[in-house]
């Protein structure tokens, strides 16, 4: 055989080869990751088992929610404390508030404390149902569609699994008011605890993106002096 041919040969059979080995490899590595169903299963439990977490959302780019950015302490009793960041008008306010039972305390960037009802606060933004098994991460989690595990990944340092599914704009609206339908997201969920780090929530104009920690903390919220 020509010296060309058997060069040519070379090559085809190291491409070829190449080409098998990668192929395996990411099969292979796809193949030995849990289902889907079976995280977002464990994660719900696990999330019905929270006492205390502590929260950040944030938008990027301009999705239609009114909410730009929130902080807080959430506590198993449904109490909670943080700042919430509101477009009102093309205008960014940002409001301090303290939840106690019915009762919510907020202030502006000026002035002090005022008062409104837990029901006041849920029309703009009600912290206190993410921890709530009856409505917010456990169902969004108990009624994810097709859950699919994409790959294990670190989330701000933690081994954790990332699994896209598609989401409940029912209950992702009782978290983050604004969205009008379901989101094919993407869910970052602890290897070793099984709760919720993170969330992904692509939107028309951006995506909002929910982040938790510091979970089963002690969590004592205090009203402020009005």
């Amino acid at each position: 055989m020509p010296a060309h041919r058997i060069l040519i040969a070379a090559v085809i059979a190291a491409l070829s080869l190449i080409t098998a080995c990668s192929g395996g490899g990411a099969s292979s590595d796809r193949a030995a990751l849990p289902g889907g169903a079976e995280l977002v299963k464990k994660s719900a439990e696990a999330m019905r088992a929270a006492t205390s977490a502590a929260f950040t959302m944030e938008t990027e780019g301009t999705p239609p929610v009114p909410v730009k950015k929130a902080t807080g302490r959430l506590s198993g009793t449904g109490d909670a404390d943080g700042t919430i960041q509101l477009d009102l008008a093309g205008s960014l306010q940002e409001i301090s508030f303290v939840v106690i039972g019915e009762v919510v305390h907020f202030k502006g960037v000026t002035g002090g404390f005022q008062r409104m009802s837990r029901s006041d606060l849920a029309a703009i933004y009600d912290p206190s149902a993410i921890l709530n098994p009856d409505r917010g991460v456990v169902q969004l989690l108990t009624n994810a569609l097709d859950p699919r595990t994409e790959a294990e990944e670190k989330v701000d340092g933690t081994d954790a699994y990332r699994v896209s599914a598609t989401l409940s704009q029912q209950v992702l609206a009782t978290m983050v008011p604004g969205i009008a339908q379901s989101v094919n997201g993407m869910l970052w969920i602890d290897k070793a605890t099984g709760r919720l780090l993170k969330a992904d929530l692509p939107l028309n104009g951006g995506k909002v993106t929910v982040s938790f920690r510091d979970y089963d903390v002690p969590v004592q919220v205090t009203a402020p002096v009005e």
